[in-house]
């Protein structure tokens, strides 16, 4: 398991490679479908994401005793952001996203040339990735966007994930979706025999 802390360096994401089990560490920003439109459209966070991280979730959030607790913070699908994750990982100095998945082809071209990696979060385990966030350190966009697709800034301590797409150009989905098609050209070959 590799230990990463955030802000990332590009050294650091470059020495990583598909299939890479990782343990991140310190600040970590949502971002959903509004929020990637907002930015992409150009607009300004009030946060600095330089060498940072964006997780693609939506997640539930209950106030107590004044502050925000998350009690579930599961990965929302990528893809959907395949329009702007690109120009935001550019605009932004990103240097990892988070979600489940994968992206397409935009995505895995700017991390390549960026220094930025994907790194795929289990799906389903929504309560169990959310007891890694220590402390909810803010929101932005609660009222414009709505709590889910808010910008939460979150303090997480070895928030576990696994590099699917590499900085080198590598793709994880790539190579299953390659595969697959292989092997259904060879089912449907046999079946027309």
């Amino acid at each position: 398991m590799i230990q990463l802390n955030t802000p990332l360096t590009e050294e650091s994401v470059r020495s990583l490679k598909v299939g890479d089990m990782v343990e991140l560490s310190g600040i970590i920003f949502t971002g959903r479908d509004a929020v990637h439109k907002w930015l992409y459209d150009g607009n300004t966070p009030p946060m600095d994401f330089r060498g940072g991280v964006i997780y693609h979730c939506g997640p539930v959030m209950l106030k107590k005793g004044g502050r925000w607790i998350s009690t579930a913070a599961g990965p929302t699908t990528s893809i959907r952001e395949e329009p702007y994750q690109a120009a935001i990982i550019e605009r932004l100095g990103l240097r990892a996203i988070i979600g489940k998945g994968g992206m397409g082809e935009k995505t895995r071209q700017a991390c390549q040339k960026l220094g930025c990696v994907y790194l795929h979060a289990i799906g389903g385990a929504a309560q169990v990735l959310a007891e890694a966030i220590q402390e909810v350190q803010g929101v932005f966009g609660y009222e414009e966007f709505g709590s889910p697709e808010a910008i939460w800034q979150l303090k997480v301590e070895r928030f576990p994930a696994v590099v699917t797409m590499d900085a080198h150009g590598n793709s994880l989905h790539k190579e299953i979706e390659s595969a697959s098609g292989r092997k259904l050209a060879e089912f449907q070959a046999q079946a027309r025999k």
